[in-house]
């Protein structure tokens, strides 16, 4: 899918400063041809390094990675992080860019479409100052994601690259349903449909009005009402009608699946990734390895539940729910990533705020990944499920120009990938701590 480019202010000596809080954030235009001075370069896939390094990128792509001492071409704009340990924008495939913590339990119903777009906005530009280059939403209501997707394609407004799913499809009465209001209220979400041909139809809708991939509700849920997380709820009929139907129309297919049947069902439909995979089993685990299926665990979102949920408006029940299924999940996290099963970061945001997307990778390694592996998550793996390996999470020719820096290898401290002070996609410049900047005047 192609990108536009940003449309910014020019980069010569002036530079501006916009603060968000304590966030310093230098929006600057790249002219055709930039080159930026790494300290240090870190190639996730094969977990080297290499040292005073010059990307240089033309047209939002990566032309080579050369020595600093290489000769730079005439006219080429220089950014110099020499102080900085550099890597690939990082990907997150599980978000909810329109939605928010404060949208749970009862409050959702007060949210119009209009207003979790526009909360989309906000939550773009903060996502791609924490370093996410490129995002997947798995879900957002009045297909909000696409508009927000194509105001980012449009240079409207700052934001990572997006994969959109538009409304997600699920079962009458499930996770994916509104199970908030009475009976005389008649209130039935866009996604739902039951049956195979219901939801072969309902795939081809939300093709229609622009998906980019297809999300499915397989299982019960955490903070939907009145239904178990490891109850199955789609049919492995339904499902398969749906994964052939979504891959002959050339688009991927998500699974929220918190169950163990659940599971293993999307797998053998064909799903291409199933999110949470809370309950996973061992056969689950190889079932994933043999299918080549991208198990996407959530697991930092487990703390903000337990100690802010109920703050937010989250329902009393999903907040026992998560007590019940959050140490499982990262118990089963464990045993999927020592197994060799596919793993991809996600995080499931707008559950906790947008922008702490990196907390989860200190929790990865808390529960047993090494950090280069969950690094590897958030860049070549997650890139291989979007289908743009050679091109996101990795730095080389011909991959998009998206580079972030921190102040030191983050495979010696991953929580240095919770303070990311240098972000470009696609060759242009949203934050940089190390450059001079002239703050905004009012």
């Amino acid at each position: 899918m192609p990108y536009s480019d940003f449309v910014q202010t020019p980069m010569r000596l002036t530079r501006f400063l916009c603060f968000t809080g304590t966030l310093a954030c230098a929006i600057l235009q790249a002219d055709d041809v930039i080159a930026v001075h790494c300290g240090a370069l870190l190639d996730p896939e094969t977990d080297t390094v290499s040292h005073d390094v010059l990307v240089l990128a033309e047209g939002g792509i990566v032309k080579q990675v050369l020595p600093a001492s290489a000769q730079i071409p005439s006219g080429a704009k220089q950014i110099d992080i020499s102080k900085a340990f550099c890597l690939p924008g990082l990907i997150d495939v599980h978000d909810h860019l329109t939605g928010d913590p404060s949208d749970s339990g009862y409050q959702s119903l007060g949210v119009s479409v209009p207003r979790s777009t526009v909360k989309g906005v906000r939550n773009a530009r903060v996502t791609l100052q924490a370093g996410f280059t490129t995002v997947r939403n798995v879900g957002a209501a009045g297909f909000s994601d696409v508009a927000l997707r194509d105001g980012i394609n449009a240079s409207d407004i700052p934001g990572p690259r997006m994969f959109v799913s538009g409304p997600p499809l699920g079962i009458t009465g499930g996770h994916c349903d509104n199970d908030l209001l009475a009976p005389e209220f008649n209130v039935t979400e866009f996604g739902v449909a039951d049956g195979p041909w219901q939801a072969r139809k309902k795939v081809r809708e939300v093709i229609k009005y622009g998906a980019d991939l297809i999300k499915i509700c397989a299982s019960g849920g955490v903070l939907s009402k009145g239904d178990s997380p490891g109850a199955e709820q789609y049919t492995l009929e339904e499902m398969k009608a749906i994964a052939d139907e979504a891959h002959k129309l050339g688009r991927k297919v998500a699974a929220h699946a918190h169950g163990t049947q659940a599971i293993k069902d999307a797998i053998l439909a064909g799903i291409d990734s199933v999110e949470h995979a809370s309950l996973i089993d061992e056969e689950g685990i190889e079932l994933a390895k043999q299918h080549h299926t991208y198990l996407v665990f959530d697991i930092y979102n487990d703390d903000y539940i337990l100690k802010e949920g109920a703050k937010a408006g989250m329902l009393p029940e999903s907040i026992e729910k998560e007590k019940a299924i959050g140490k499982l999940q990262r118990a089963n996290f464990r045993k999927a990533y020592l197994a060799g099963a596919p793993l991809a970061f996600g995080t499931d945001g707008g559950v906790y705020p947008h922008g702490d997307n990196a907390r989860q990778f200190a929790t990865m390694v808390e529960f047993g990944a090494k950090p280069i592996d969950s690094i590897r998550m958030a860049t070549v793996n997650a890139a291989r499920l979007l289908n743009l390996e050679g091109r996101a999470g990795t730095l080389k020719t011909g991959s998009f120009a998206d580079v972030i820096a921190v102040d030191s290898d983050p495979r010696a401290d991953v929580e240095q990938l919770q303070h990311v002070r240098f972000v470009m996609k696609d060759g242009k410049v949203y934050r940089d701590e190390w450059a001079p900047v002239l703050a905004l005047r009012n």
